[in-house]
Parts: C-alpha cells; sequence; structure tokens
C-alpha cells in the first residue's frame, strides 16, 4: 500500500485503546497511541498525523485542550472526539475547540471506521486509482463515501456492507465463492463469520430493492451472484 493513514489515538482507557488501536491497525492505519493529554501534544508536534481521535476525559490535558493546542500547530486535521454517554450534545456543541465530530461510547469499531473513511474523503481505493463509483440499476454506489443513492434518497452503508457491494459491483453477473467473499472483507474463511455475511447480504438484499432488476442470487453452498436484468 503506497500511502498509511496516520492516526493519532489519545485515549487513557487501556482495554479501549487496545481495542481501537488493533482494529485501526488491521485495516491497515498507522496508528499512535498516547495515554495523556501531553503525551498526546507532544506526539502531534512530531508527526505528520491525517486524523486525531482524542478521548474528551483525559489526564494532564483534557481533550477540549489537546484541541485547542493541536488547531493552533495545524488546522486543517480533522478531530474526532470520544465521549461518554453523561456528556450532553449541548455542552460537547458549546466548546468551541474545532471538533469535526464525536462518537459516543459504546461504539462499535464499524462505526468508528465509517467516521474515519469519511473524514479522509478519500480511501485507499481512491489512492490506487481503482473505480470507486458504480452504477447498479438504478442506484449509485459510492464506495469511498459507503452511500447508496436511488430517486434522491440516500443510504449510508456500514464499512463491511459497502466492502461486500463493491466486490459483487466488481464481478456483476459472475459467482463469487463465499470463501473468496470472505477472505477479502473478513481477511479468513470462518463458519461464523459465514453466518454474518449471509446477513449481510440479506440487507443488501433490502437496499436494492426500489429496483425489481437487481437480484442477488444464492447458489446454495457455493455463493453468490449480482444480477441485473435489462
Amino acid at each position: 500500500m503506497s500511502h498509511s493513514h496516520k492516526i493519532l489515538l489519545v485515549e487513557d482507557d487501556p482495554a479501549l485503546g487496545y481495542v481501537i488501536k488493533d482494529n485501526l491497525e488491521v485495516n491497515h492505519f498507522e496508528v499512535t497511541w498516547c495515554k495523556d493529554g501531553e503525551q498526546g501534544l507532544a506526539s502531534f508536534k512530531n508527526g505528520a498525523f491525517d486524523l486525531c481521535i482524542l478521548d474528551i476525559m483525559l489526564p494532564k490535558k483534557d481533550g477540549f485542550s489537546l484541541a485547542e493546542s493541536i488547531r493552533k500547530e495545524k488546522e486543517r486535521v480533522p478531530i474526532l472526539f470520544l465521549t461518554a454517554r453523561s456528556m450532553q450534545q449541548d455542552k460537547i456543541q458549546g466548546f468551541n475547540t474545532g471538533a469535526d465530530d464525536y462518537i459516543t461510547k459504546p461504539f462499535s469499531i464499524e462505526e468508528l471506521l465509517m467516521r474515519i473513511r469519511v473524514f479522509l474523503k478519500w480511501s485507499q481505493s481512491a489512492l490506487s486509482k481503482e473505480q470507486t463509483v458504480f452504477e447498479v440499476g438504478k442506484y449509485t454506489f459510492d464506495f469511498d463515501h459507503l452511500s447508496l443513492a436511488c430517486n434522491g434518497e440516500e443510504k449510508i452503508l456500514t464499512q463491511k456492507e459497502a466492502d461486500i457491494l463493491k466486490l459483487f459491483c466488481q464481478h456483476q453477473g459472475e459467482i463469487l465463492k463465499r470463501e473468496e467473499i470472505l477472505v477479502k472483507v473478513w481477511g479468513e474463511d470462518d463458519y461464523f463469520l459465514g453466518r454474518s455475511m449471509d446477513v449481510f447480504i440479506s440487507k443488501l438484499r433490502k437496499y436494492l430493492k426500489e429496483d425489481a432488476r437487481i437480484e442477488i442470487i444464492n447458489y446454495h453452498g457455493v455463493g453468490f451472484k449480482l444480477e441485473v436484468k435489462e
């Protein structure tokens, strides 16, 4: 991969910090993890980061002050806050520290990845000049923005839904083997992941039901095919 996006993660909870760092690295991001605000600022000054993920409640320097200091260093870097449910929305918005967005704990890694990709605006695939916008019947699917649009209505997909749909679009009219989808989207072929994949595919069928010509055909025990009838 020619370019790995660099993320600064400042989170003092060791378990959450580890899970976020581990999952982002699996998704090809380069992560610098700091456990307090002062360490976070020092790291920021020493590195060129594409995105900052900051917890609000941090030792030594809270997330809001850290965001203000980061903004003074580099105005354009996107900042995503991790917040506890007890911090009301209006209180967060009252802190005009230049956060671009915030995500409330507990959140899924899928949701975090989705926010990150939306921030970074282009994904690894755009950098490799791979096709990322597809016409599927009446639908327009924009992989980089995780959006599926039809008749002016837009649905935002999860990263996994988008990954599967992109694979179908790249192989429209061909049978994709179950194990091929699992390895390309999840990185491994596993029975339980297979059950999970079936759920994602039935969701995609629902999302595409506005156009009767589109069908995701299940070849039992073999795989699936995305077909758009003329």
